[in-house]
């Protein structure tokens, strides 16, 4: 262990990092789960074959790509589908895809290849097993597909600035792992070295399937594209509502994730020197913040207006990194700044102390499950709730706003869903994300004087989850999302923009608070260049 394995400056606070407003700002770290992955590629010095390229001169077939990690080899099979216009779709309800995939556990026989084939674009319809690791699916973007192949067949590069507003050939409309629909359950892989993280199996299968977008492309076109252009190419993602609940029934996850981060920074903070080196890194990598800001426009008014505010607050802050006299220096800075502005330096100072930071990647799993004391009584209880929950306690729960809208499953696709209490049917069927409502009730029905819990909870069995939750609480600080969840004012936008941070994604393009359209791998080496050198790919910006 390092010897500031601890961090020598306090973290900052779970009420100040876990409010929406705040995670709503969050940017992707080197401790991002995808960077995670490619770092350990490169460190290997992975390389991607191709056993398999059965396509058509348009790009229809199957494909297998095979690479070792830790030890293991992975193969993701690709199956590119004929999908007239009028079949696209980035619902969860669609049926139909431009692209089938799956990680498969080694490299599939000619038996294993078929079964996939014909499985792989069902989907959720579809029959899987123990061997398929991840499955998942992806639409063109049609737009970006089209004018990159007619380039090509033209004899030229597509346009720089088009790859730059755009910056993806296909974006995934899922990416299933951990034994949905049949696949392998994580526990499977969880010890493999490589895929012990967080979605590991699923950034391995994300970058693959970039690999794969860019030789279809330029098999189709019939020429290759300049690397600076493909390594600008990521792969989009839409993602929607389902994603949101995951940082509530995973409190011990976001735990992780969220003290580990900012353990990150709290090292950095707590270096006492800064050296020439650094800061001409911190120099470097601000100015790529701020280019990076410059390209990324989105077309929802409100959501572009707040880009540009960051970016020109950015551009005003920029001359604090000419000379700064230390990393604490430059956070002090920060804190007369919006939040907006402090995520991402917050980021940038992670970014520019690899030696700093890069082992805390191996505390972000949960190996363990939830490790809790249980409370000696009720005394314990309400001490609990008094220190850590004043932000639960603080809200009417009868007035209309704070308790409109109700999460509950949708029977059809079996994923989350938003309703609003007052104007829909189905709140009996509520599922219990409205943690904040049912702390207060229990803390009213504590009794004065000490009683055991077992004896509380007989009595009133309908707080047995909300103290579950205060326990969790009182063992792992960063547990829960300081907000009111079933407030008319909570937009699940902003848990899927912190979660999706810590996959590594970038180039948020909300379309409403409900979805998202965001970016991954972009700029992240290609499949030749796995290499440590290559590994420097925070909010890239077009080569030029």
């Amino acid at each position: 262990m390092k010897d500031h394995a601890l961090p020598h400056v306090p973290l900052r606070p779970p009420e100040t990092v876990l409010r929406l407003a705040r995670m709503a700002q969050m940017m992707p770290t080197r401790l991002s789960f995808l960077r995670v992955l490619v770092r350990r590629l490169c460190a290997e010095h992975a390389t991607i074959t191709r056993p398999v390229w059965d396509m058509s001169p348009e790009g229809f077939g199957r494909a297998v790509y095979s690479i070792a990690l830790g030890g293991n080899t992975y193969s993701l099979v690709a199956i590119s589908n004929d999908l007239p216009a009028d079949h696209r779709s980035d619902r969860v309800i669609a049926t139909a895809w431009d692209a089938a995939f799956v990680l498969f556990d080694g490299v599939p026989g000619p038996d294993d290849l078929d079964r996939i084939a014909a499985q792989a674009p069902k989907q959720e319809a579809g029959r899987f097993g123990p061997r398929d690791l991840v499955l998942s699916r992806a639409n063109k973007s049609v737009r970006m597909w089209e004018a990159t192949v007619a380039a090509l067949k033209a004899g030229h590069q597509p346009d720089p600035d088009m790859i730059r507003d755009i910056g993806y050939l296909m974006r995934t409309t899922a990416v299933y792992g951990n034994g949905k629909f049949g696949i392998a359950d994580r526990h499977l892989i969880a010890d493999r070295p490589g895929l012990e993280g967080p979605f590991a199996a699923e950034m391995l299968t994300v970058y693959l399937i970039r690999h794969f977008t860019l030789d279809l492309v330029q098999f189709v076109g019939g020429a290759p594209l300049a690397p600076t252009l493909a390594r600008h190419l990521g792969i989009g993602n839409a993602t929607g509502l389902g994603m949101a609940p995951f940082l509530v029934n995973h409190p011990v996850l976001l735990h992780n994730w969220m003290h580990t981060r900012e353990t990150a920074l709290a090292r950095v903070l707590g270096r006492s020197m800064m050296t020439d080196a650094q800061v001409t890194r911190l120099q470097g990598l601000a100015h790529r913040a701020l280019a990076h800001l410059a390209d990324w426009h989105v077309p929802a008014a409100d959501h572009d207006a707040t880009l540009r505010k960051l970016e020109a607050d950015w551009l005003a802050f920029l001359p604090n990194f000419d000379a700064p006299t230390s990393f604490a220096a430059l956070w002090q800075a920060g804190q007369m700044q919006t939040g907006a502005l402090q995520e991402l330096l917050a980021a940038l100072l992670i970014e520019a102390c690899p030696e700093d930071v890069d082992d805390l990647a191996a505390d972000m799993g949960d190996p363990f499950g939830p490790l809790v004391t249980p409370f000696p009584d009720t005394d314990a209880v309400r001490s609990a709730i008094d220190r850590d929950w004043a932000w639960a306690l603080d809200c009417d729960y009868d007035a209309a706003d704070h308790c409109r809208r109700f999460w509950y499953v949708s029977a059809a696709k079996l994923e989350p869903r938003l309703g609003d209490r007052f104007a829909e049917p189905g709140a009996e069927l509520e599922t219990p994300l409205d943690t904040a409502r049912r702390v207060a009730p229990l803390y009213a029905a504590l009794p004065t004087r000490p009683q055991p819990v077992s004896e509380f909870t007989a009595a009133h069995p309908e707080h047995a989850h909300a103290i579950a939750r205060v326990a969790l609480l009182n063992r792992y600080p960063y547990a829960e999302i300081r907000d009111n969840l079933i407030a008319a004012t909570c937009r699940p936008i902003d848990m899927l923009r912190c979660k999706l941070s810590f996959f590594g994604a970038t180039k948020f393009d909300p379309k409403s608070d409900l979805w998202t359209r965001v970016t991954l791998a972009q700029g992240a080496p290609l499949g030749h260049e796995l290499r440590p050198e290559m590994d420097d790919w925070w909010l890239p910006v077009m080569e030029r």
